[in-house]
């Protein structure tokens, strides 16, 4: 016959079992968010189809991991794992109301910039504006692409949905398929496009550069980069921050939601809108 201690150390080990499976579930997903990576480490950054990803300075996911999991099983029923919280950031206020529209298209947008103008793009975000200018003599199809984008609406409501603050520094935004709370990364228009301006391609602070998924990849992530960052010639710079650099250092000063060196922006960073202009 089955006593009642019996019974209560029964149901608390079925606890801890469906626990430990959710953790190794929950694990899962985290890899497939992927790291960026930086400095002398390998790197390549997603987009379109991806998010910024490598192996080494960033595999503290998996480590934590496979050190939770390894913990002996308690005698009573373990705790509910609990959600990050989310902290106010100076300066940033509510996103306005607004969900993005996630167009998809089949193919590059065709070509309408006058390579020969200066471009402008404006970033209204939730903590605040951002100033770019964009390259469209070197980048052609990347400011194309981007000023496509932009007139579509297709980066209104939108989250920045990875900020690193280790190795490499930088804000990743533009897919419309990222949350704040949920692994993003993997979102993009449908289309990609091949890459530009890699010669002798540098990323100081200020540079605006592309994420892709590998070669000739580019949909519609971009990286802000906030510091100097050390990156090989592998993602298409297509302008600079003229205004609101301090905005971007401000999100990266509050640090990840997670707590470690790359996640989500604990400011849940929005785009209100996105705007380009020919100047």
């Amino acid at each position: 016959m089955v006593t009642s201690e019996q019974r209560r150390r029964q149901l608390a080990r079925e606890k801890y079992e469906r626990q430990a499976q959710r953790r190794a579930e929950a694990a899962v997903a985290r890899k497939r968010r992927n790291t960026i990576l930086g400095a002398s480490l390998a790197v390549v950054v997603l987009a379109g189809g991806g998010v910024l990803v490598g192996t080494g300075a960033f595999d503290s996911d998996d480590k934590k991991d496979s050190s939770s999991s390894a913990q002996a099983a308690p005698t009573q029923s373990a705790a509910e794992p609990t959600a990050p919280t989310r902290k106010p950031v100076e300066g940033c206020g509510d996103p306005a109301p607004g969900s993005p529209n996630g167009k998809q298209w089949q193919a590059e947008p065709a070509m309408s910039v006058d390579t020969s103008a200066a471009y402008t793009a404006t970033l209204e975000t939730n903590c605040g504006k951002v100033t770019l200018s964009l390259d469209a003599a070197k980048a052609p199809h990347t400011v194309n692409s981007f000023a496509f984008l932009a007139g579509e609406k297709y980066f209104d409501h939108t989250k920045c949905h990875r900020l690193t603050t280790g190795g490499i520094y930088v804000l990743q935004c533009g897919d419309p398929t990222a949350s704040a709370t949920a692994p993003g990364g993997t979102g993009g228009p449908g289309y990609k496009f091949a890459d530009e301006n890699l010669t002798g391609a540098t990323y100081p602070a200020g540079t605006v550069a592309m994420a892709n998924a590998g070669p000739g990849t580019n949909g519609s992530q971009f990286f802000l980069v906030y510091k100097d960052t050390q990156l090989p010639p592998n993602y298409t710079p297509f302008g600079k921050i003229t205004g609101g650099l301090d905005v971007v250092q401000k999100i990266a000063a509050a640090g990840t939601l997670e707590g470690g060196t790359d996640g989500h922006p604990m400011a849940d960073v929005t785009f209100n809108s996105v705007i380009t202009a020919k100047s």
